[in-house]
């Protein structure tokens, strides 16, 4: 077999990560760049590959209705290096999958730095990928550096747009008082390695939250540069403070309802608002505080979350953070396969071409991957089925299907996986398996189920090599 030529990766996060094993398994060398440690971001600690910046959990693990646990799926019978790493590193949480940050890490790193196809090279790629590199993917993540930023805002005369992204606190769990907290998962619901009980609950009175509320309406923020004044925040990631602002009641409804949970210390007094830590390593010592992402300034967090009944006494492991995160406008600067327009060499890959969320930057990369995978290897490239969760993420990036998804360029925003982006069914269930006639949540319900399994059947298609033409 004659020689094949390396496709260059650069970045070694979770879809750079995926992007490389894809290509390796498939028989193609890879040389992967990862500029840390030689030099580090303003969100990562370590100089490991795939670490996770900002919460622990992958979401949902629900295959059957919801879209991310699709996603999960999907990328399990394609071979994700990702999700192996997951699976073999998950930690309790409820109905979702969350994994030992640092366990998780490890695996993904160990699986690269031990395959023999795939070279590691350190260093900051500060610029345009060298011209001799014919297949690159870059996969430099929502912190790319701003050498490399500009050089491809040059090269398309386009102008990045950007948000920001906040990380929450991390707890030491024996630093919280489980006579005031207790353990339980939202209506009891066991998930992947869970009991049911995967949760630490802090509950709060009215007076409790509306006192929380006031100071965090007043703490001192982190101020921003000028150039920073105007970027939009992404809407799954609020900090929250900045939901706070948005109206008194809105974190009762969002991180901090109290819905489906049992206080067992005070089972004659519901909680008016409950904050939810979830397992955040393999150990248990370590719980970050849910949804509790912030920019409040580290003095101020401390002072704050230690007011929270069951955290007075609270010790911080890590404390939250905000960065400024980059993305395409990618239905105009990438083509169908990913690749660059104005320089077709380079694949982009990740949450840089404006998908949100670790698992769907992941199966972005494997596309990438299984695509320059397919080019070196002289095979052709076809993209999954939109009617897959992989294949409507990649219209969501690339502007297929817009009669369906409203994500013209004009208006193109991160996005998590959704059956919003999925195309409709040919015909919604409209009765149960008895006849009954179906409404209300059992109606939806029944869809979500009807979108997932026409998605995996058509997965399957795809990947045994049935479909041939792009979709």
């Amino acid at each position: 077999m004659s020689r094949i030529d390396p496709v260059h990766v650069v970045g070694g996060g979770l879809a750079g990560s995926e992007a490389a094993w894809q290509l390796a398994q498939a028989g193609v060398p890879v040389l992967l760049h990862e500029m840390r440690p030689i030099r580090q971001t303003a969100a990562h600690h370590t100089d490991s590959l795939a670490e996770l910046v900002c919460s622990n959990s992958f979401r949902s693990d629900d295959r059957e209705t919801s879209a991310i646990g699709v996603l999960h799926e999907e990328m399990r019978r394609l071979g994700s290096l990702i999700m192996r790493a997951g699976d073999a590193n998950q930690v309790p949480a409820g109905g979702a999958l969350a994994v030992d940050r640092n366990g998780f890490s490890a695996a993904v790193t160990h699986a690269l730095e031990t395959h023999p196809l795939i070279r590691i090279e350190r260093g900051e790629v500060d610029g345009l990928p060298d011209e001799h590199w014919d297949s690159v993917i870059v996969a430099t993540g929502p912190l790319t550096s701003p050498a490399l930023a500009d050089a491809i805002r040059n090269l398309t005369g386009e102008t990045s747009l950007a948000f920001f992204d906040a990380i929450a606190p991390i707890v030491h769990r024996e630093t919280i008082d489980m006579s005031v907290a207790w353990l339980q998962s939202r209506y009891d619901k066991a998930g992947p390695g869970g009991s049911g009980a995967d949760y630490i609950n802090c509950p709060l009175d009215r007076a409790q939250y509306d006192a929380f509320i006031d100071a965090l309406l007043a703490a001192e923020k982190v101020s921003f540069h000028e150039w920073e004044a105007s970027t939009p925040y992404f809407d799954g990631c609020l900090p929250i403070e900045v939901m706070a602002e948005r109206g008194r009641e809105t974190l009762r409804h969002g991180p901090m309802k109290p819905f489906g949970l049992t206080n067992p210390n005070a089972p004659d007094r519901k909680p008016y608002a409950v904050v939810q830590l979830r397992q955040d390593n393999k150990l248990g010592t370590l719980f970050n505080m849910v949804g509790f992402q912030t920019k409040l300034k580290h003095g101020e967090q401390t002072r704050l979350f230690r007011t929270i009944p069951g955290l007075e006494q609270a010790e911080f492991a890590r404390l939250g953070g905000l960065h400024r995160n980059t993305y395409l406008n990618s239905p105009i600067l990438l083509d169908p396969h990913l690749r660059l327009r104005a320089m077709p060499r380079l694949r982009f890959a990740g949450q840089i071409t404006g998908c949100e969320g670790y698992v769907e930057s992941a199966a972005i990369g494997l596309l990438a991957g299984r695509f320059a995978a397919a080019e070196r290897l002289g095979t052709a490239i076809v993209a999954p089925p939109p009617t897959t969760a992989h294949g409507a993420l990649l219209a969501h990036i690339t502007g297929g299907h817009l009669e369906t998804i409203d994500a013209g360029p004009r208006s193109f925003q991160p996005m998590n996986i959704n059956f919003g982006l999925f195309p409709p069914l040919a015909q919604t269930p409209s009765r149960s398996e008895t006849g009954e006639r179906l409404r209300g949540p059992a109606k939806t319900i029944a869809k979500k189920r009807a979108l997932t399994a026409r998605a995996l059947s058509d997965l399957a298609l795809w990947s045994d090599g049935t479909v041939t033409a792009a979709a």
